[in-house]
């Protein structure tokens, strides 16, 4: 994690492409940016990446959500978004 990134729980990352590469990782984080928020953990797993369109004005990373700010998105469904992905399961 950068140091200005804010994440909230953890599980044991293991990469699918590099299995050597391994570490701990939030499961939901935030990244406050010049340019933008960056979310960290809400595509991750099926629910979230189902709910993500109804969460208003973004754009997608690779492993990451980004908003301009707070007002372009709807702050119930970050919610539900943050939730499902704090179910993620401790071991990846």
């Amino acid at each position: 994690m950068g140091p200005s990134m804010v994440g909230f729980s953890q599980f044991n990352y293991m990469s699918p492409a590099n299995k050597r590469t391994k570490g701990i990782w939030p499961k939901t984080a935030f990244s406050p940016r010049k340019a933008n928020i960056s979310l960290y953990g809400l595509k991750d797993l099926p629910e979230g990446k189902e709910l993500l369109p109804q969460l208003g004005k973004y754009t997608e990373g690779m492993g990451c959500v980004y908003v301009n700010k707070l007002e372009d998105i709807d702050l119930n469904v970050l919610r539900q978004l943050i939730a499902i992905a704090m179910t993620f399961p401790d071991q990846w």
